[in-house]
């Protein structure tokens, strides 16, 4: 062991927030286009989308790891203790 300092809570929570929304996007990529079909999409029920299957893909997963990296992001925001010097002011119930 060096003693150098891990990263810090903020990095922490960016690489928790970004492993799980990968890891979620991956899982609703693969259960949307178990459904559906790259070629058969349209433009808000207009002409078809004229991308490869890839991009569809990619791009859509984008979108979805996004999606749930914003989800994440909210949820942790929330849900985010104070710090030890801030306690005093919550009730006695306060999670620890």
């Amino acid at each position: 062991m060096t003693g150098a300092p891990g990263p810090s809570r903020v990095a922490r929570f960016a690489m928790a927030v970004a492993w799980s929304s990968f890891l979620a996007a991956g899982v609703l990529e693969a259960l949307v286009f178990a459904v559906v079909d790259p070629g058969d999409l349209r433009w808000f029920g207009g002409s078809s989308i004229d991308w490869s299957a890839q991009a569809i893909y990619t791009i859509s997963f984008l979108i979805f790891w996004s999606v749930s990296a914003l989800g994440g992001s909210f949820t942790l925001l929330l849900v985010t203790l104070p710090d030890e010097g801030g306690a005093a002011r919550h009730a006695p119930g306060w999670p620890r």
